[in-house]
């Protein structure tokens, strides 16, 4: 049964989380080092679809714009956290030590539907939040539980509600995002997107550090919109399965499209689906590829 796979990008050390490769020179990848969030999302989120039946390709496609379980539970403690603030405020010390109001940014986490898809409403804000409290807050004041070689897929856990650096990070980007005229609630799409043919594309996913498995990431600009271009992230994209038929069930997609050419016809298109969340039927058994709406046969003769 197929379980607890996945590395995200970090070394194959834990791409099975039940069966650690060692013995391996440095080189091929760390050992006993902390995963990635990503990596530790992928594993329980796949772990969770095989528990709940058949690993189908539907199921794997589905997935891929959700955070994980862990975001569920920051999101969790962070409304807490937001209710414990004195008079529903936060000091935002690291700006200019003024009282930032952050009880509206309480209810838009606590909505949240812990998705980075375009339409999600939320994660731009969780996402700027977290991305602050991670970068001024040390793992070892951000855990309670630390980092254990034995236990990498859950470790570190369970966030570290009396961390100063939570109303600050909080307030801070309440206070960037209303600096840049962006609503708190603010759909995710609005504000990531690429510019192709003169049109913005919504684009989902997330940063690695919120444990997400579409990874997109962008530089932020907020007098451009927010995060205006995506640079680098998920590339070509595929979910293969047999999911109980005859041959290969296959859905692909190369987020940046084929062409660099602005003025090619496959210079957007793919970027353009990848934008409303579609995929390419990839076709193998040789009925698929007869009644492809898109088919075209050439046939080739032999000068005598």
């Amino acid at each position: 049964m197929l379980t607890d796979f996945a590395n995200s990008n970090d070394s194959a050390w834990r791409a099975n989380a039940d069966r650690p490769l060692t013995g391996y020179e440095r080189i091929w990848g760390s050992v006993a080092t902390p995963r990635s969030l990503r990596t530790r999302g992928a594993v329980e989120d796949v772990s969770a679809m095989a528990a709940r039946g058949r690993l189908t390709v539907a199921a794997c496609r589905s997935g891929s714009s959700r955070t994980g379980c862990r975001p569920v539970i920051w999101r969790r403690r962070t409304r807490r956290r937001c209710a414990a603030l004195p008079g529903g405020t936060a000091t935002a010390t690291a700006s200019d030590g003024g009282a930032v109001d952050v009880s509206a940014a309480c209810g838009v986490l606590a909505g949240w539907d812990r998705t980075t898809d375009s339409t999600s409403r939320g994660a731009l804000l969780f996402d700027r939040f977290w991305r602050r409290l991670t970068a001024s807050t040390p793992a070892k004041d951000l855990w309670l539980v630390p980092f254990s070689a034995a236990d990498p897929v859950r470790t570190p856990r369970t966030l570290n509600q009396a961390a100063p650096g939570i109303g600050r990070a909080l307030a801070d980007a309440v206070a960037e995002l209303k600096a840049a005229g962006i609503a708190l609630d603010a759909p995710l799409g609005e504000h990531q997107f690429v510019v192709r043919g003169g049109r913005r594309l919504p684009v989902g996913g997330g940063t690695e550090a919120l444990g997400v498995w579409n990874k997109t990431e962008a530089p932020w600009n907020a007098a451009a919109g927010g995060y205006p271009e995506v640079t680098h992230g998920s590339s070509h994209i595929q979910a293969v399965g047999w999911d109980g038929g005859r041959g290969p069930v296959a859905r692909t997609l190369l987020t940046y499209s084929q062409s660099s050419n602005p003025l090619s016809p496959y210079y957007a298109d793919q970027t353009r689906m990848y934008s409303e969340e579609r995929w390419v039927t990839a076709r193998f058994c040789e009925r698929d590829i007869l009644t492809s709406p898109k088919l075209k046969v050439v046939l080739v003769r032999e000068r005598r």
